[in-house]
């Protein structure tokens, strides 16, 4: 058991997720002691402890510098203590990218980006390196938008065939709402006809409709979803319409046919492996040879933009089994790939259960690295990427796309450069505003209420909450 006492709450969460992120299976105990003579105690189960008094800290009047300051002695000792340095250096559950990109239209060099990086957050040269193509990416796709006048529109349909043991996302079982879909259609319709109106003198980009799984939908009910957006939502502007078909075992031809009847540009088709041991596993009740059939049925129909999801670091897997996946994949030819490491949150189910995927940060590591040697080796390059906390190994999510393939939306949620309106259960709107005073964006989240009884009954609550954020 590892004990933090800090004298200011201030720097609890920072401090955390530091320890965390070096030793993730340790069960960690957390308090504030205002009468505490240190700022910060920290003892490990070796009995090795870690403090900064109070005098070294008020040497130091601004919070930020002194945060920083906590920061850095931690890491260089829990670096000491435990023999390694992590890829990311102090930047846990940080979105890297988005601080790169800002250090670059700061006018910055790159010498002097990478040299702050390294020096300041002990980031590894090989994720800088990383780091800064994506952002140059990032910054090539999403120069034909216009922030200030375009918008994107996310739409969550909260239902699933059945939850995956790793997934803390909103979602319900579809069998228990089988007939209760329409009474969160009729919600959805309503919150629809709202935000077009308060939306109507912006352009809208791009269009997600993700879940959940989307396509446990009826064919008939995404019929009626998608005539519903049609009549509401202009498409002139629209440059991306993506569906989350994500479960294979929730695709059938009629439900594609009524995708490619509206018009939508790209779907996901999510195995997160291929290993049927790891299927059963996690809750995933379909087959490998399921995945491979719904794959080519989307390009029998004409898909040409289709995304799948890998997860490295599932449990049980090893190496041989990622590689064994990455191959079957390639085969299979997908026009984008993502890699994600896996993270346990408490929402999960793995996490409720305290399971762990079991691979060690070496195995970790190499899957990450092959995921990315097969991906270029199918023509595709990083493009977005996003890290979150209580990440298998303190890595990353790297989305790779062949050219003019990648989800510009996926960049958009990640680096918060335009409004993001989202729609349904669980889902959270992202206003993005210029603040002219000081020249700082300004973003302003407006939640929906998670449980989708709540959204049926209190749809109005939510449509009065954003129109009166977005007609501010």
């Amino acid at each position: 058991m590892i004990r933090i006492a800090c004298k200011d709450p201030l720097y609890t969460y920072d401090i955390y997720h530091i320890v965390k992120a070096f030793l993730p299976a340790v069960e960690i105990r957390q308090n504030v002691n205002e009468r505490q003579e240190s700022l910060v105690e920290i003892q490990l189960e070796s009995d090795s402890c870690f403090f900064v008094s109070c005098a070294e800290a008020e040497k130091i009047n601004n919070n930020s510098d002194r945060k920083r300051l906590i920061g850095r002695k931690l890491y260089t000792w829990l670096m000491a203590e435990t023999k390694r340095a992590l890829p990311w250096g102090m930047l846990t559950g940080i979105r890297p990218t988005k601080l790169i990109m800002s250090q670059m239209e700061a006018g910055r060099s790159e010498e002097e980006i990478k040299k702050q990086f390294a020096e300041n957050y002990f980031v590894s040269e090989e994720k800088l390196k990383l780091g800064m193509r994506i952002a140059k990416e990032e910054m090539r796709l999403l120069e034909q938008l216009d922030y200030g006048d375009g918008y994107s529109l996310y739409v969550g349909v909260p239902f699933c065939p059945t939850t995956c043991s790793y997934c803390s996302f909103t979602s319900f079982p579809i069998a228990a709402w089988k007939h209760r879909v329409s009474d969160y259609l009729d919600a959805l319709d309503k919150e629809i006809e709202h935000v077009s109106n308060a939306m109507k003198h912006k352009k809208l980009n791009t269009i997600y409709i993700g879940g959940g799984t989307p396509t446990t939908l009826e064919p008939e009910e995404m019929r009626r979803l998608l005539i519903k957006l049609k009549k509401h939502f202009s498409d002139a502007d629209l440059k991306e319409f993506t569906v989350e078909a994500g479960r294979p075992d929730s695709i059938t031809r009629e439900k594609l046919e009524v995708l490619q009847e509206f018009g939508v540009s790209r779907i996901s088709i999510n195995p997160q492996t291929m290993q049927q041991k790891t299927l059963d596993l996690i809750g995933r009740k379909h087959t490998g040879e399921a995945i491979v059939k719904a794959y080519h049925l989307a390009r029998e129909l004409g898909f040409d933009n289709i995304n799948m999801d890998l997860i490295a670091g599932l449990p049980g897997e090893t190496t041989s089994d990622m590689e064994d996946t990455l191959k079957q994949i390639q085969v299979l030819d997908p026009d984008s790939l993502t890699i994600h490491s896996l993270a346990i949150k408490r929402a999960a189910r793995m996490g409720q259960e305290k399971q762990a995927g079991g691979t060690t940060g070496e195995e970790l590591a190499d899957m990450i690295e092959m995921g990315a040697i097969y991906a270029e080796a199918m023509g595709m390059r990083p493009y977005y990427m996003y890290r979150q906390k209580n990440i298998a190994g303190s890595f990353e999510n790297v989305g790779y796309a062949k050219v003019d393939k990648a989800g510009i939306y996926n960049i958009l949620i990640m680096e918060e450069k335009q409004s993001i309106i989202a729609l349904g259960a669980g889902a959270t709107t992202k206003l993005v505003y210029d603040d002219h005073e000081d020249g700082k964006r300004k973003i302003v989240r407006v939640e929906n209420v998670k449980d989708a009884e709540q959204y049926i009954t209190r749809v109005d609550e939510m449509i009065k909450r954003k129109e009166e954020e977005i007609w501010r």
